[in-house]
């Protein structure tokens, strides 16, 4: 089971539009800090913290290959945030399902 304060530093660091961004570079495969700056107009410093964020959270690990320190994406975190907002699918589901028999009801009887 997850805890609230590792739920809590999951979606803190999934906050940030920047660190989903890094995020979804991940998905794609390891890669440096220096790769993973890139696409951004902001300071070296200022993608290290990002992604000290993220590896607070659990979200990312970084490890040793020669005197690079490849980050690589921790999928663990994205899974217990997964699992907390399934919890609430049968509501979201239940009120999609009222939505659509609404929406026929107004389609079978445009008049009413």
């Amino acid at each position: 089971m997850t805890s609230p304060d590792q739920l809590d530093a999951a979606f803190a660091a999934l906050a940030n539009p920047t660190r989903r961004a890094i995020l979804a570079q991940l998905a794609r495969g390891p890669a440096t800090v220096n790769t993973l700056a890139e696409p951004y107009d902001m300071s070296l410093p200022a993608i290290s913290k990002h992604i000290r964020v993220l590896e607070t959270a659990g979200l990312v690990t970084r490890g040793r290959d020669a005197q690079f320190r490849p980050c690589t994406l921790n999928t663990g975190p994205l899974q217990a945030v997964a699992s907390w907002t399934d919890q609430y699918r049968p509501i979201w589901e239940a009120r999609f399902d009222a939505m659509a028999e609404i929406l026929q009801s107004i389609k079978e009887n445009p008049d009413e």
